[in-house]
Protein backbone atom coordinates (compact mmCIF):
# COMPACT_ATOMS: atom_id res chain seq x y z
CA UNK A 1 0.00 0.00 0.00
CA UNK A 2 2.69 2.35 0.93
CA UNK A 3 4.30 1.49 -2.28
CA UNK A 4 1.40 3.14 -4.33
CA UNK A 5 1.16 5.83 -2.00
CA UNK A 6 4.67 6.75 -3.36
CA UNK A 7 3.49 5.71 -7.06
CA UNK A 8 0.47 8.55 -6.60
CA UNK A 9 2.74 11.46 -4.77
CA UNK A 10 5.34 10.86 -7.90
CA UNK A 11 2.63 10.97 -10.36
CA UNK A 12 0.68 13.86 -8.80
CA UNK A 13 4.30 15.56 -8.70
CA UNK A 14 4.71 15.16 -12.40
CA UNK A 15 1.50 16.42 -13.43
CA UNK A 16 1.45 19.42 -11.03
CA UNK A 17 5.65 20.21 -12.92
CA UNK A 18 3.73 19.46 -16.14
CA UNK A 19 0.56 22.39 -15.07
CA UNK A 20 2.80 24.62 -14.19
CA UNK A 21 5.76 24.50 -16.81
CA UNK A 22 2.65 24.62 -19.49
CA UNK A 23 1.07 27.56 -17.85
CA UNK A 24 4.58 29.33 -17.90
CA UNK A 25 5.14 28.50 -21.40
CA UNK A 26 2.12 29.62 -22.40
CA UNK A 27 2.40 33.28 -20.66
CA UNK A 28 6.09 33.38 -22.35
CA UNK A 29 4.06 32.82 -25.98
CA UNK A 30 1.81 36.13 -24.78
CA UNK A 31 4.40 38.10 -24.33
CA UNK A 32 6.00 37.72 -27.91
CA UNK A 33 2.73 38.44 -29.59
CA UNK A 34 3.88 42.05 -30.56
CA UNK A 35 1.65 44.74 -32.06
CA UNK A 36 1.26 43.41 -35.41
CA UNK A 37 2.11 46.66 -37.91
CA UNK A 38 1.11 47.00 -41.47
CA UNK A 39 4.03 46.10 -43.77
CA UNK A 40 4.44 46.76 -47.09
CA UNK A 41 5.70 43.41 -47.49
CA UNK A 42 2.48 41.84 -46.03
CA UNK A 43 -0.09 39.85 -48.70
CA UNK A 44 0.08 37.80 -51.75
CA UNK A 45 1.06 40.82 -53.30
CA UNK A 46 3.12 42.45 -51.16
CA UNK A 47 6.47 44.51 -51.62
CA UNK A 48 9.56 45.59 -50.15
CA UNK A 49 9.38 49.73 -49.44
CA UNK A 50 13.22 50.31 -50.88
CA UNK A 51 13.14 53.52 -48.88
CA UNK A 52 12.34 52.03 -45.34
CA UNK A 53 15.10 49.50 -46.25
CA UNK A 54 17.75 51.74 -46.45
CA UNK A 55 16.44 53.98 -43.54
CA UNK A 56 16.72 50.93 -41.91
CA UNK A 57 20.14 49.90 -42.63
CA UNK A 58 21.41 53.31 -41.64
CA UNK A 59 20.07 52.45 -38.21
CA UNK A 60 21.72 48.58 -38.67
CA UNK A 61 25.27 50.52 -39.71
CA UNK A 62 24.71 53.30 -37.08
CA UNK A 63 23.60 51.76 -34.14
CA UNK A 64 23.21 47.78 -34.48
CA UNK A 65 26.61 46.71 -35.92
CA UNK A 66 28.61 47.85 -32.99
CA UNK A 67 27.53 44.61 -31.37
CA UNK A 68 25.94 42.57 -33.54
CA UNK A 69 27.07 41.08 -37.10
CA UNK A 70 24.89 40.63 -40.54
CA UNK A 71 26.82 37.30 -41.17
CA UNK A 72 25.01 36.02 -44.20
CA UNK A 73 24.58 39.39 -46.23
CA UNK A 74 27.36 40.59 -48.59
CA UNK A 75 28.09 44.17 -48.90
CA UNK A 76 27.11 44.04 -52.94
CA UNK A 77 23.55 42.20 -51.97
CA UNK A 78 22.71 46.38 -50.70
CA UNK A 79 22.24 46.84 -54.58
CA UNK A 80 19.15 44.67 -53.84
CA UNK A 81 17.71 48.11 -51.56
CA UNK A 82 18.55 50.40 -54.12
CA UNK A 83 22.02 51.05 -53.40
CA UNK A 84 24.07 51.51 -56.31
CA UNK A 85 26.74 49.19 -57.17
CA UNK A 86 29.38 52.52 -56.22
CA UNK A 87 27.33 53.19 -53.51
CA UNK A 88 27.54 49.59 -51.76
CA UNK A 89 31.42 49.78 -53.10
CA UNK A 90 32.10 52.55 -51.07
CA UNK A 91 30.15 51.16 -47.85
CA UNK A 92 32.37 48.18 -48.02
CA UNK A 93 35.44 50.08 -48.48
CA UNK A 94 34.63 51.81 -44.74
CA UNK A 95 35.59 47.70 -43.32
CA UNK A 96 38.46 45.94 -42.76
CA UNK A 97 38.68 42.12 -43.55
CA UNK A 98 41.48 39.30 -43.05
CA UNK A 99 43.09 38.58 -46.05
CA UNK A 100 44.22 35.31 -46.98
CA UNK A 101 47.99 34.37 -45.71
CA UNK A 102 50.90 35.63 -47.41
CA UNK A 103 53.40 34.25 -48.14
CA UNK A 104 54.67 34.10 -44.38
CA UNK A 105 51.59 32.89 -43.23
CA UNK A 106 50.45 35.84 -41.58
CA UNK A 107 46.61 37.43 -41.80
CA UNK A 108 46.86 40.84 -42.14
CA UNK A 109 43.10 43.18 -42.45
CA UNK A 110 42.26 44.61 -45.63
CA UNK A 111 39.36 47.04 -47.10
CA UNK A 112 36.32 45.06 -47.68
CA UNK A 113 35.41 44.71 -51.08
CA UNK A 114 31.61 44.41 -52.54
CA UNK A 115 31.96 40.38 -52.85
CA UNK A 116 32.72 40.25 -49.18
CA UNK A 117 30.18 39.69 -46.39
CA UNK A 118 29.43 41.66 -43.60
CA UNK A 119 32.03 41.31 -41.22
CA UNK A 120 31.67 40.54 -37.23
CA UNK A 121 32.20 43.33 -34.67
CA UNK A 122 34.14 40.91 -32.64
CA UNK A 123 37.62 38.54 -33.31
CA UNK A 124 35.20 35.39 -32.24
CA UNK A 125 32.43 34.23 -30.38
CA UNK A 126 34.75 34.16 -26.65
CA UNK A 127 35.48 37.99 -27.07
CA UNK A 128 31.84 38.70 -27.93
CA UNK A 129 30.47 37.04 -25.03
CA UNK A 130 33.32 38.41 -22.35
CA UNK A 131 32.12 42.15 -23.83
CA UNK A 132 28.43 41.13 -23.67
CA UNK A 133 28.24 39.93 -20.00
CA UNK A 134 28.78 36.28 -20.85
CA UNK A 135 26.42 35.79 -23.77
CA UNK A 136 27.71 36.81 -27.15
CA UNK A 137 24.69 39.41 -29.42
CA UNK A 138 22.81 37.23 -31.83
CA UNK A 139 23.39 37.60 -35.38
CA UNK A 140 20.73 39.29 -36.94
CA UNK A 141 20.76 37.79 -40.99
CA UNK A 142 17.82 35.73 -40.04
CA UNK A 143 16.21 37.44 -36.70
CA UNK A 144 13.15 37.90 -38.68
CA UNK A 145 12.46 34.38 -39.69
CA UNK A 146 14.22 32.82 -36.18
CA UNK A 147 11.61 34.33 -33.61
CA UNK A 148 8.04 34.16 -33.55
CA UNK A 149 5.93 37.13 -35.68
CA UNK A 150 8.80 37.92 -37.34
CA UNK A 151 9.31 41.76 -38.20
CA UNK A 152 6.27 42.24 -36.05
CA UNK A 153 8.06 41.01 -33.00
CA UNK A 154 11.37 43.36 -33.37
CA UNK A 155 9.80 46.01 -34.15
CA UNK A 156 7.79 45.00 -30.15
CA UNK A 157 11.34 44.60 -28.92
CA UNK A 158 12.48 47.91 -30.25
CA UNK A 159 9.49 50.11 -28.85
CA UNK A 160 8.85 47.71 -25.65
CA UNK A 161 11.14 48.80 -22.82
CA UNK A 162 9.81 50.58 -20.02
CA UNK A 163 11.08 51.21 -16.65
CA UNK A 164 9.77 48.94 -13.94
CA UNK A 165 10.34 48.37 -10.63
CA UNK A 166 12.42 45.20 -9.12
CA UNK A 167 14.19 44.52 -12.81
CA UNK A 168 17.14 42.90 -12.04
CA UNK A 169 21.13 44.46 -12.15
CA UNK A 170 22.52 44.30 -15.86
CA UNK A 171 19.12 43.59 -16.98
CA UNK A 172 16.49 45.71 -18.96
CA UNK A 173 12.43 45.39 -18.96
CA UNK A 174 11.08 44.62 -21.97
CA UNK A 175 7.24 43.82 -22.36
CA UNK A 176 7.56 42.10 -25.35
CA UNK A 177 10.66 39.51 -24.37
CA UNK A 178 10.17 36.17 -23.20
CA UNK A 179 10.35 36.49 -19.53
CA UNK A 180 10.34 40.29 -19.79
CA UNK A 181 13.75 41.24 -18.58
CA UNK A 182 16.63 41.31 -21.36
CA UNK A 183 20.28 41.89 -21.12
CA UNK A 184 20.36 44.60 -23.79
CA UNK A 185 19.96 48.11 -23.43
CA UNK A 186 17.16 49.91 -25.40
CA UNK A 187 19.08 50.48 -28.53
CA UNK A 188 17.05 53.72 -29.74
CA UNK A 189 16.14 56.77 -28.77
CA UNK A 190 14.30 59.82 -30.45
CA UNK A 191 16.77 61.44 -32.38
CA UNK A 192 19.78 58.72 -32.39
CA UNK A 193 19.96 58.67 -35.92
CA UNK A 194 19.80 61.44 -38.11
CA UNK A 195 18.27 60.12 -41.52
CA UNK A 196 19.62 61.22 -44.47
CA UNK A 197 16.52 62.19 -46.50
CA UNK A 198 14.53 63.80 -43.22
CA UNK A 199 12.42 61.34 -41.82
CA UNK A 200 11.50 62.03 -38.70
CA UNK A 201 13.72 59.98 -36.20
CA UNK A 202 11.13 58.58 -33.62
CA UNK A 203 11.46 55.35 -32.00
CA UNK A 204 8.74 54.16 -33.19
CA UNK A 205 9.91 54.72 -37.35
CA UNK A 206 13.42 53.66 -36.57
CA UNK A 207 12.29 50.79 -35.22
CA UNK A 208 9.78 50.05 -38.23
CA UNK A 209 12.63 50.65 -40.70
CA UNK A 210 15.83 48.57 -38.71
CA UNK A 211 12.70 45.80 -38.60
CA UNK A 212 11.83 46.52 -42.54
CA UNK A 213 15.28 45.92 -43.41
CA UNK A 214 15.85 43.22 -41.31
CA UNK A 215 13.09 41.16 -42.73
CA UNK A 216 14.70 41.69 -46.08
CA UNK A 217 17.91 40.15 -44.54
CA UNK A 218 16.44 37.15 -43.62
CA UNK A 219 14.33 36.27 -46.69
CA UNK A 220 16.14 38.52 -49.72
CA UNK A 221 14.09 36.54 -52.20
CA UNK A 222 10.46 37.37 -50.74
CA UNK A 223 9.65 39.86 -53.81
CA UNK A 224 10.95 37.07 -56.56
CA UNK A 225 8.70 34.30 -54.82
CA UNK A 226 5.79 35.93 -54.01
CA UNK A 227 5.82 37.01 -58.08
CA UNK A 228 6.18 33.39 -59.09
CA UNK A 229 3.30 32.45 -57.10
CA UNK A 230 1.30 34.94 -58.57
CA UNK A 231 2.57 33.62 -62.04
CA UNK A 232 2.17 30.09 -61.06
CA UNK A 233 -1.53 30.97 -59.93
CA UNK A 234 -2.63 32.64 -63.19
CA UNK A 235 -1.01 29.58 -65.09
CA UNK A 236 -2.62 27.24 -63.40
CA UNK A 237 -6.25 29.26 -63.68
CA UNK A 238 -5.65 29.15 -67.81
CA UNK A 239 -5.15 25.98 -67.29
CA UNK A 240 -7.57 24.78 -65.84
CA UNK A 241 -9.75 26.61 -68.42
CA UNK A 242 -8.63 25.32 -71.03
CA UNK A 243 -8.86 21.82 -69.20
CA UNK A 244 -12.83 22.44 -68.56
CA UNK A 245 -13.51 23.81 -72.13
CA UNK A 246 -11.56 20.69 -73.51
CA UNK A 247 -13.67 18.16 -71.30
CA UNK A 248 -17.04 19.98 -72.48
CA UNK A 249 -15.64 19.30 -76.14
CA UNK A 250 -14.83 15.60 -75.63
CA UNK A 251 -17.90 15.20 -73.74
CA UNK A 252 -20.26 16.76 -76.75
CA UNK A 253 -18.75 14.15 -78.95
CA UNK A 254 -19.00 11.72 -76.42
CA UNK A 255 -23.02 12.38 -76.01
CA UNK A 256 -23.66 12.30 -79.71
CA UNK A 257 -22.43 8.79 -80.55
Amino acid sequence: MSKMNKTFKLVTAAFAAMVVSTSAAFAAGDLVKAPKQDWSFNGPFGVFDRASQQRGFQIFQEVCASCHSLEYIAFRNLTDIGFSADEAKAVAAEYQVPSEPNDEGEIVDRAAKPSDFWPSPYANAKEAAATNNGKAPPDLSLMAKARVGGADYIYGLLTGYEDHEGTPENLHYNKYFPGYYIAMAAPLSDGAVDYVDGTPNTVEQMAKDVSHFLMWAAEPKLEDRKSLGVRVMLFLLVLTFITFLAYRRVSKKVKGH
